[in-house]
């Protein structure tokens, strides 16, 4: 997959501040790449609320109200948590979009660990949540990243932005 331009992360805040609207972001396994790409861009102050690093379940849980019996039931990567973390992270950020990322970045733990690359990224916007279910390869980094971009996609889709970046 291509990589995503400063230029289309701009559009989406341009969108964002033009709609008088705000986002926050829920990380895990991307750390805050997430929220870097977005403070990247001068500006971004007028739309991005906040950002919540939740790598490991009781931050899910303390910071954006992921209930522990999803965790439990679901793991924290899944379709499930992805939702919860995007529909917490909005209300607690008072923001009126949040996208959130949750997967298995790697190493794989042996040679029969297939999780690597596994990703769900969320996004709620306008009182909805998309979930999208991602097999990504690469190394950490390379999944890291992807992960970042197809989360700013998602945005891009769930809020019919029409960003294309160019």
């Amino acid at each position: 997959m291509e990589r995503l331009t400063d230029r289309y992360v701009e559009e989406l805040l341009e969108v964002l501040r033009r709609r008088k609207e705000t986002v926050s972001v829920v990380e895990s396994c991307t750390g805050g790449l997430l929220a870097a790409r977005i403070t990247d861009i001068p500006g971004c102050s007028d739309v991005f609320r906040q950002s919540f690093v939740t790598y490991c379940d009781e931050a899910k849980h303390k910071l954006v109200k992921v209930k522990n019996a999803t965790l439990r039931k679901h793991t924290a990567v899944s379709s499930k948590t992805a939702n919860a973390m995007a529909k917490g992270g909005a209300k607690a950020a008072g923001a009126n979009a949040c996208v959130s990322v949750t997967g298995y970045a790697g190493p794989a733990a042996d040679e029969t660990d297939t999780s690597v690359g596994l990703v769900y990224i969320g996004c709620f916007y306008r009182g909805r949540v998309r979930v999208k279910e991602l097999r990504l390869t690469g190394n950490r980094r390379q999944i890291r990243e992807t992960a970042v971009d197809e989360a700013l996609r998602l945005l891009n889709e769930v809020g019919e932005f029409h960003v294309n970046g160019s």
